[in-house]
């Protein structure tokens, strides 16, 4: 077993519910990599954003995923939160916690495993515009 590490940046990302599709970056990581097959893990390094998949289309991506969230988890409520470290971030904090902040997928020869039309995602949560840094786990042989 071989274990790869890598990173990539996404720079200036937009508050309250930006949507990024990543698939590109991290197919080009197991590209550049030794191993043809094995597992990756895509890991977001912060607690106010997530990694996850969808279909990458504008009405999804720009409004249904926003609409879902805000009714669960709106940005507007007072969380405990905010009193704690005076910010108003919670919700960024419960999305993440919610959708979750790694995602693992397959590859074989090289090639994501994914489903016709599924892509990963980066989902920036908080309440301003941040540069992040998400890590790459590659394993396999």
């Amino acid at each position: 077993m071989v274990v790869e590490f890598s990173s990539f940046k996404v720079k200036r990302t937009e508050p309250y519910c930006d949507v990024i599709n990543i698939t590109n970056q991290v197919q080009s990581a197991i590209e550049k990599g030794n191993i043809n097959n094995g597992l990756v893990n895509i890991h977001l390094n912060g607690s106010t954003g997530a990694i996850s998949t969808t279909e990458y289309e504008p009405g999804l991506v720009k409004n249904d995923i926003k609409e879902f969230l805000e009714k669960i988890i709106p940005y507007q409520e007072n969380y405990k939160h905010h009193r704690t470290w005076g910010d108003h971030n919670g919700a960024g904090h419960l999305r993440s916690f919610l959708v979750k902040t790694s995602q693992t997928f397959p590859f074989r020869n090289k090639s994501l495993l994914l489903g016709t039309w599924e892509q990963i995602i980066f989902c920036e949560f908080d309440e301003k515009s941040r540069d992040r840094e998400i890590t790459i786990t590659i394993v396999g042989d």
